[in-house]
C-alpha cells in the first residue's frame, strides 16, 4: 500500500515538472522547466490549492537523496581543470568569502522571519 502512495505522490509531483516543462516551451520562458514547475507547486502549497499530505512522505523520501544530484556537476568540474590551475589561492578566498555571504544572509533572513513570527503571535 505505501508504494501504491508513493507512486501517486510522485506522480502528482512530476506533474508539476512537467508543466513547468510545458509551459517553458510554449512560452519560451529563459527558466528551467523544473524551477517553474516547482514554483508552482510551492505557490500551490502556500495558497492551500492542495494540503501539504499529498506530496509530504514523498518528497521527504526525494529530498534526502538530494545531495547525490550534485555529484555529477562536481565531478564535471575535472573536465575544467586547465580552467581553475593555478588558481587556488583565489578559489579558497572565493569558496571562504561566498560561504560566509551565504551563512550572514541566510541567518539575517532567519532571524527577520522568526521575529515576524512573534509579533504576530503577540498581536493576537
Amino acid at each position: 500500500m505505501k508504494f501504491i502512495v508513493f507512486l501517486l505522490q510522485f506522480i502528482f509531483i512530476y506533474g508539476f515538472f512537467f508543466l513547468g516543462q510545458l509551459l517553458r516551451e510554449l512560452f519560451g520562458i529563459p527558466l528551467p522547466g523544473s524551477i517553474i514547475g516547482f514554483t508552482l507547486m510551492f505557490a500551490a502549497l502556500a495558497l492551500k490549492l492542495f494540503p501539504l499530505r499529498l506530496v509530504e512522505s514523498t518528497a521527504t523520501l526525494l529530498l534526502s537523496f538530494l545531495p547525490l544530484f550534485f555529484i555529477p556537476a562536481t565531478v564535471g568540474v575535472i573536465n575544467y581543470f586547465d580552467v581553475f590551475a593555478g588558481k587556488g589561492f583565489f578559489l579558497i578566498a572565493v569558496v571562504i568569502i561566498s560561504t560566509l555571504l551565504t551563512m550572514a544572509a541566510s541567518g539575517s533572513t532567519s532571524q527577520y522571519l522568526g521575529r515576524r513570527i512573534e509579533t504576530g503571535k503577540e498581536q493576537k
